[in-house]
């Protein structure tokens, strides 16, 4: 079993930037790709961005192409998420999770094996 553990979150204003660490532990050699998904209150779970374990490629939500990098350090076995420009829509629970079946990077909530037990990031306005 991969066990994830996420950190970062906390309470900061629009236009500021936040960076989510997840650690991972357990048979990380196994693991194909990472992601990032959030719930807001009264929302369902939606993908963030996800990228491979031990590769370049990286898929992004729309609502935060180009404000979120995701990144991994295999070293330390940790995912990052870094976040900018913060809006207060992007309030919500943050998960990471682990894929570990696939060989492409998915975006669906049932395609990752693992998950974390979230973070909260509130933005205000």
């Amino acid at each position: 079993q991969v066990q994830l553990v996420e950190s970062g979150g906390g309470l900061v204003q629009a236009g500021d930037s936040l960076r989510l660490s997840c650690a991972a532990s357990g048979p990380t050699s196994r693991i194909f790709a990472m992601g990032w998904f959030r719930q807001a209150p009264g929302k369902e779970r939606e993908f963030v961005a996800a990228k491979r374990w031990n590769g370049e490629r990286t898929v992004y939500a729309d609502p935060v192409k180009g404000r979120f990098t995701i990144s991994t350090d295999t070293a330390k076995n940790t995912v990052y998420l870094r976040m900018n420009s913060l809006e207060p829509e992007d309030t919500a629970v943050y998960y990471c999770a682990a894929d570990r079946r696939s060989f492409v990077i998915q975006t669906g909530v049932y395609d990752y094996d693992f998950w974390g037990r979230g973070t909260q990031v509130t933005v205000s306005s």
